[in-house]
């Protein structure tokens, strides 16, 4: 690590990180419980007002590789600056929306900042103490899901004391002063990579992820079986297959193919992709769920406050699962704790599928999901940590949390294409199309657990003590991550 006298102390460095990333993860969800609220306000429909979220996903998954890479050769503390910038003016742009339109764009402007997760990671790598980079990575890892899981409380309370324009202003804040703190307080990395930006694969992954999730949001309107349903999804496959070989092909591949072809990577990948599914679904539909009238057979009229109130046991759980999660490690196993987090997913899916009369149920379901995801985020952070060089942690990591926020915008896809396809004559959705979407939603992480048995053991390979304590603590959001522990 290079030092100077006039550079920030890691810790310093982390802490603006840490601004900056929970900024971002915040607004993944602060606008999830008032989806309603926004679709009554600018006169659209629930599939219109779904693409408020998965616009935003949609930009963070095509724009993390592409700013990666793009820090790595032209400096990574300009570019987690450019984003947070990006992440205010978007917010700037949706506190004053006028008409749904422009409010998707601003947040497609928004969803330029995922391309801090990658730089966060790289300057973590280039600026922390070698024993102390696995760790701040996993936190890092951890606030995005965690964060999430805050904006979907917190929505409730500001709408209530403001209105929901404020669900971006306070962000807007929060975001102007991590920039101001990145140029005061983040060092320039001296470390660069010296190459060039691949822009046809970066043109063929924004045009796969675009044909797909059109198609899986259209569909209910134009028919599963319109020749435009079936050709925005052939176009997806083929696009998806150019990409892969404009990556392979590439001199500076935006992601590294051959890393991602190691096992223990690309099973780890595909079981964050189907969690990713399921996760998001969930977040973007409960709340609408529980609002729901009891009058229309199901839901409970809750407010946007107490929508927020029924999500937040997953968050408690998840958090509290994760502190734990290395010393379960250590006697089960990383695949282990994939596969049963997976498993315990399903059943919290499963409850809301069919079991979705009563309030604590719902509660009971939530708790349950926060164990799940916490076992399985936690173990495949550590999993894919342990199985690349440390020069390779940061692009693994980002890639593992990227590929779950792609599988979070295909989900709330799939979601708006179930619940919407079958309307009462009131315009709300019918009780059948929740039931049958959260139970695709359980059966994705079936195939999840199916997908954690091909992750290879980490006992059939030897791994040095080093390798064994950086995998665990990527594994726990402790204090020690950052302390100035004796080794």
């Amino acid at each position: 690590m290079a030092v100077g006298s006039q550079r920030a102390h890691y810790q310093v460095t982390f802490a603006v990180l840490a601004l900056g990333v929970a900024a971002f993860a915040l607004l993944q969800s602060l606008v999830i419980p008032v989806l309603t609220t926004v679709q009554h306000e600018l006169h659209t429909t629930q599939s219109a007002a779904t693409w408020v979220l998965t616009a935003y996903l949609l930009s963070a998954s095509i724009m993390t590789p592409i700013l990666g890479r793009t820090g790595d050769m032209m400096g990574k503390k300009r570019v987690f600056v450019a984003t947070l910038i990006a992440l205010a003016v978007g917010s700037l742009l949706a506190a004053v929306a006028p008409s749904i339109g422009v409010l998707i764009v601003a947040r497609v402007i928004q969803g330029i900042a995922g391309g801090m997760v990658p730089v966060a990671f790289g300057i973590i790598r280039d600026e922390f103490p070698a024993e102390k980079v696995t760790g701040a990575v996993g936190v890092l890892a951890s606030l995005t899901a965690v964060g999430a899981g805050l904006g979907i409380v917190l929505a409730g309370p500001i709408v209530n004391l403001l209105d929901y324009h404020w669900l971006f202003w306070l962000p807007m804040i929060l975001t102007v002063l991590a920039a101001a703190s990145a140029v005061v307080f983040v060092p320039e990395s001296p470390v660069r990579t010296p190459g060039r930006i691949s822009w046809l694969p970066a043109v063929l992954l924004s045009g796969w992820l675009v044909a797909l999730l059109v198609a899986l949001s259209e569909a209910p309107g134009w028919g599963w079986a319109s020749g435009r349903v079936i050709g925005l999804l052939a176009a997806a496959v083929i696009l998806a297959a150019a990409w892969v070989l404009a990556e392979l092909r590439a001199a500076t591949p935006l992601i590294d193919m051959k890393m991602m072809r190691q096992t223990a990577v690309w099973t780890n990948n595909l079981v964050a992709l189907l969690i990713g599914v399921g996760m998001y679904a969930t977040f973007a539909f409960l709340p609408e769920f529980v609002q729901t009238p009891s009058a229309a057979g199901y839901g409970f009229g809750a407010s946007i406050t107490q929508s927020g109130l029924m999500l937040l046991p997953s968050t408690i759980t998840m958090f509290a699962v994760g502190m734990f999660a290395g010393r379960l490690a250590r006697k089960l196993g990383g695949k282990v704790l994939v596969i049963a987090g997976c498993l315990i997913g399903c059943v919290a899916m499963s409850i809301l599928a069919f079991a979705h009369g009563h309030e604590w149920e719902i509660y009971l379901s939530n708790a349950i999901m926060g164990i799940g995801f916490g076992l399985a985020f936690s173990a495949m952070s550590a999993l894919v940590v342990a199985a690349v060089p440390p020069s390779q942690t940061g692009v693994a990591s980002g890639m593992n949390a990227n590929i779950r926020t792609i599988g979070g915008s295909i989900g709330s896809a799939v979601m708006a294409s179930i619940v919407t396809s079958q309307l009462e004559p009131s315009g709300l959705p019918k009780e059948s199309g929740y039931t049958t979407g959260f139970a695709v939603m359980a059966g994705g992480l079936v195939l999840a657990a199916l997908a954690g048995l091909l992750i290879p053991s980490a006992r059939g390979r030897r791994r040095t003590a080093g390798e064994m304590d950086h995998a665990e603590m990527a594994m726990v959001a402790g204090g020690t991550v950052l302390g100035d522990e004796s080794e």
